[in-house]
């Protein structure tokens, strides 16, 4: 697939380059040689001006037919490269550039269409054979009247040039454009395979990444070397994907795992007692006893299906709906902290309550917000030591409220702060303790909150261990 990909783009930019070349090719061919011909049609009707001159000028003092005039001629000609012949008014040729004694050209008769036409326009300019005169390829002919003192036509004088001196040349120079463009043109291609393959790096690594990510390998990885351009923009928000779902994936793990502990504990004991109280293993009179544990631990698994399933309605909210809803936040915490009040006694804690006396409206679902100030204090009673201090302020900040809960006891870990706020997750790893929590109750106050947009924090030190979250001001 990859091959596939490389040889597609690389055809595609290949022909592209080639198109270029072409065009660059044919416009070059058509102006170039047109421009040399060009040229070379206006120095030949400049050089023929300047024989018809030097011929008037020899005229009145001499035959153009002399030798030494056609001596001249044949001067003219080598240093131009051009051919030249003179002809009377009948069009017959008298003298010719050629140096033999016997020119073959001398007496030869010139078309009278030719001359007309001359004689119509006052010179002549184009390609011809001149009647068979020249054999083979046409020339450039320039042609004009030799005039006498008079100012009257006495002969007619003619320049020709091959074409095919300067085809030749532009045939060198074209052969040099084209192995130059070609040369340019494999320099290109070569460049343009290797920045497609560079550049097509990261897609292909993130499609060999995909194709892991199907199989359940969250690992992998796109190399993105610093690039600051949008491919490696790209690259790093693929990897923070992919770091995301592996972290969801080991969330899922776990939570997976953390399920089937919490169920197979109380499950266990149930099936256990019900099979010992069925066979007849536990004795009579103390059924009862054991009925009590089975109730109890069935009231366990119904109040974590309970909290399972009020995250999962947490999760559905919006914070734009919740946000719709008022209440006071002071009235609901001093609710709140009443519920706890036996649990207080019991411990002998002092609770020391920092709440404004007047209301302090902020927006949110009530029943939510109660549910995390409620989790939050039980935590905070569950894990204080007798005899502690515990507590709870409410302040304003800005357009925020915010809800301090803090109690002393037994200082968490700095590496387990991090993960309180996780499903199923618990300091304590053996679970000897807190039979009646799940690890769910702090990632329900991070669901409730993370829906109606707030943020929760919470320090532990020396000791002290403290939960702070926000609310947003009603505004009145």
């Amino acid at each position: 697939m990859r091959s596939s990909y490389y040889f597609k783009n690389f055809i595609l930019v290949a022909g592209l380059v080639m198109l270029a070349f072409i065009i660059l090719g044919a416009i070059f061919v058509f102006i170039g040689r047109n421009y040399m011909l060009r040229e070379r049609r206006e120095e030949l009707e400049s050089n023929a001006i300047e024989l018809g001159r030097l011929a008037s000028a020899y005229s009145r003092d001499g035959s153009l037919e002399d030798w030494d005039f056609r001596i001249m001629l044949s001067s003219i000609a080598r240093s131009t490269g051009n051919h030249c012949f003179v002809t009377d008014l009948e069009g017959t040729i008298v003298t010719c550039s050629d140096t033999d004694l016997v020119c073959a050209h001398i007496g030869r008769q010139i078309g009278q269409e030719l001359l007309e036409d001359m004689r119509a326009n006052g010179y002549y300019s184009g390609m011809t054979t001149l009647d068979g005169l020249y054999s083979g390829d046409k020339r450039y002919v320039a042609a004009l009247p030799v005039l006498s003192a008079a100012g009257e036509d006495a002969a007619y004088i003619f320049a020709a040039s091959s074409v095919t001196g300067v085809m030749e040349t532009w045939a060198s120079l074209l052969r040099i454009f084209l192995v130059t463009a070609l040369s340019i043109m494999v320099i290109l291609l070569l460049l343009c395979y290797i920045s497609t393959r560079v550049s097509a790096r990261p897609f292909t690594e993130m499609a060999e990444a995909a194709v892991k990510f199907a199989h359940g390998d969250f690992s992998a990885r796109v190399q993105v070397d610093d690039r600051e351009d949008d491919l490696g923009a790209l690259a790093a928000s693929f990897n923070q994907m992919a770091e995301s779902l592996e972290r969801s994936e080991k969330r899922r793990s776990d939570f997976i795992a953390n399920v089937a502990h919490e169920l197979k504990t109380p499950m266990t004991t149930i099936s256990g007692f019900a099979d010992g109280i069925l066979d007849g293993t536990i004795p009579r009179d103390q059924e009862r006893k054991y009925l009590e544990t089975i109730s109890s631990e069935t009231k366990r698994l119904n109040r974590l299906v309970r909290s399972m399933l009020d995250v999962s309605r947490m999760q559905g909210a919006t914070a734009e709906e919740l946000r719709q809803k008022s209440f006071d936040a002071a009235e609901l915490l001093v609710r709140t902290l009443v519920v706890f009040e036996n649990k207080i006694n019991a411990k002998s804690l002092d609770v020391n309550a920092m709440v404004p006396e007047d209301p302090m409206l902020v927006c949110g679902d009530a029943d939510a917000i109660n549910q995390v100030i409620y989790n939050l204090l039980e935590n905070a009673v569950k894990f204080a030591s007798p005899g502690s201090e515990l507590g709870v302020s409410l302040f304003k900040q800005g357009e925020k409220a915010y809800i301090s809960i803090k109690n002393r006891g037994a200082t968490i870990p700095e590496e387990e702060l991090s993960l309180i706020f996780d499903r199923f997750h618990k300091t304590d790893r053996s679970r000897s303790e807190d039979r009646d929590g799940y690890g769910l109750g702090l990632y329900i106050v991070k669901t409730i909150l993370g829906n109606h947009g707030e943020d929760i924090a919470v320090t532990s030190r020396d000791g002290v261990t403290e939960f702070c979250f926000s609310l947003t001001l009603k505004n009145r």
